[in-house]
């Protein structure tokens, strides 16, 4: 079974993040980039189903250079071979851009399943597995917590989260893309024989011009968002400690909802 992973690299979720003095974009100076998250589950659950019916995992990704360390992490926990888009014009891309990219690249591989996390933590936005799915026409499952492959390899299973803490079940033909949540696995730790056969693992590069796409498609020119200014929320005020008798402390409490934090 051919299985195809979309994979991100993000900003650490305990790197401090600071915004450039041009509000474009963050200082990206000492900032550690790791595998996102989510996509971890992803990467996790590809290996489980090779484990179970063999085949392939291919590790998709599109970044700078540095995204390439993202992907052998992957092919350290057990992927086979990986695919780079990198390419200046890939830069600056929305959610819709980088779904065009991804599937441009996915669309020449072999695949029955296809897997990525809910979401990326660095922008939140949550978007570009459904993009990709409907550009590739197959459907998708979101925030999937547990995924079940028929042993024909036709038709899959897929249990996702619903508002007010209910499950759903789903069941779909192949091939499908499935996002990740989390409790869908517990990622394993890439070990010493897999970091040191990872090095050896091919990583296809694919630039604009591999692509098949123009430069009109992708990127900042091909992006439906624009954004125009980042800026950090502003700090948290220090808290009040409130003394005196039980009566007293909650007059205080009243008259400060009121008058400084004006929700009552």
């Amino acid at each position: 079974m051919d299985i195809v992973v979309c994979m991100k690299q993000v900003p650490d979720t305990e790197t401090k993040i600071q915004v450039n003095p041009q509000g474009t974009g963050i200082l990206t100076e000492g900032i550690k980039y790791v595998m996102n998250p989510y996509d971890e589950f992803a990467v996790e659950e590809a290996l489980r189903i090779k484990e179970k019916f063999g085949g392939t995992v291919t590790i998709v990704s599109m970044g700078p250079q540095r995204a390439t360390e993202a992907i052998r992490t992957a092919l350290a926990m057990g992927a086979d071979k990986g695919v780079h888009l990198n390419d200046a014009a890939f830069e600056g891309a929305d959610s819709y851009a980088t779904a065009k990219a991804l599937a441009a690249a996915i669309q020449k591989l072999p695949f029955q399943i296809l897997l990525a996390g809910k979401q990326a933590v660095d922008l939140d936005n949550s978007q570009v597995f459904a993009a990709l799915a409907e550009m590739l026409g197959i459907p998708h499952v979101s925030v999937v917590t547990k995924l079940e492959i028929a042993a024909d390899g036709k038709s899959a299973v897929a249990e996702r989260e619903i508002e007010g803490g209910a499950k759903e079940v789903i069941q779909v033909s192949l091939p499908a893309l499935f996002a990740a949540q989390k409790g869908l696995n517990e990622p394993r730790y890439a070990s010493l024989p897999g970091i040191m056969k990872a090095k050896k693992k091919p990583i296809d590069l694919v630039d604009l011009a591999k692509s098949g796409l123009a430069a009109t498609d992708v990127g900042e020119k091909g992006s439906k968002l624009k954004i125009t200014r980042f800026s950090l929320p502003p700090e948290r005020q220090a808290g009040k400690i409130l003394e005196g008798e039980p009566e007293q402390v909650a007059a205080q409490v009243v008259k400060l909802l009121r008058e400084e934090a004006k929700v009552i």
